[in-house]
């Protein structure tokens, strides 16, 4: 069952904003792309309320650095449950992993959740402790209950180059454990953050305040990597109020934005696309966000 009420006009809407991409597109966008889009009362956006849309949501996909969000969480989790301290230095990296996407940044936040490093391989009890430690924030997504998260993972750093050392052995002879999310978990997930359904209200703010972006076009410019151009943000009406989270390599391009326009209601939107083509596209997702923020259903 979704979060959020299916809504069939918006459904009918989805598709064939899809459908008329896909004619002009990169190849096979339709089995290339996951997207959970979902639209609230304006005066009441809160957790459960919205009507949504979806296609192909629960499909485990990569999630480059839009992982970095549910680690945001999970360390206003760890705070909130006095199982890290509170310093300097780990409210530099979190703005960091959020507002620049560090890897380097992710990496200290992940060793933090875990209470693991890394560095060469290892064996024996030692190794099977560093695994059992490095699934900590699997472990604590479950216990949220919520049905999107079965069989999700978040356990993997993020790299520039990739894993050495223990962390390649994590991964598998074939990268069967890599980071895997849906658009689904990652919408409720957004969803929580906003509506301060996850964790107490002061740190959903502080999540909040990490994840908003200018739409200002000189502010964007001297950031070349803003988040915002090439991804959903770049597509939305003039004046709108943005935060969100994006993820780029190589084989995918992804956001997971909730914005406020000048007039009309709040919207959630999440996107994962794979493959080069899509990837190496940076008008794809600007374009999405903007026949979908025109919805007047």
């Amino acid at each position: 069952m979704a979060f959020y009420r299916p809504d069939q006009v918006m459904q009918e809407y989805l598709a064939a904003q899809l459908k008329r991409l896909a004619s002009h597109g990169c190849d096979d966008l339709l089995e290339h792309l996951s997207l959970t889009w979902v639209r609230y009362d304006r005066s009441d956006p809160s957790s459960g309320s919205g009507s949504g849309a979806a296609w192909g949501e629960q499909r485990l996909i990569y999630p480059a650095s839009v992982v970095k969000l549910v680690y945001a969480v999970a360390v206003e989790a760890w705070l909130q449950q006095d199982l890290l301290p509170e310093e300097p230095e780990l409210r530099r990296a979190m703005r960091d992993m959020i507002a620049d996407s560090s890897n380097d940044a992710t990496g200290l936040l992940v060793d933090l959740l875990t209470g693991t490093t890394s560095g060469p391989s290892l064996h024996g009890e030692a190794w099977r402790l560093w695994q059992h430690q490095r699934r900590l924030v699997n472990d604590w997504l479950l216990k949220l209950g919520w049905p999107e998260l079965e069989h999700v993972n978040c356990c993997q750093k993020t790299w520039g180059d990739g894993p050495y050392g223990r962390d390649r052995d994590f991964y598998g002879p074939t990268l069967d454990n890599r980071n895997a999310l849906s658009t689904s978990v990652t919408a409720r997930m957004l969803e929580a953050v906003m509506t301060d359904a996850v964790l107490s209200p002061p740190a959903c703010k502080r999540l909040r305040d990490l994840l908003l972006r200018s739409l200002d076009l000189q502010e964007r410019s001297r950031d070349p990597e803003n988040q915002v151009d090439g991804f959903l943000g770049a597509g939305l009406p003039e004046g709108s109020c943005l935060w969100s989270k994006a993820g780029w390599m190589s084989q995918a391009r992804h956001d997971a934005a909730w914005w406020i326009p000048p007039e009309g209601a709040p919207t959630l939107l999440v996107v994962f696309t794979q493959g080069a083509d899509c990837a190496r596209d940076e008008g794809l997702l600007p374009e999405l966000a903007q026949q979908l923020a025109a919805f007047q259903g």
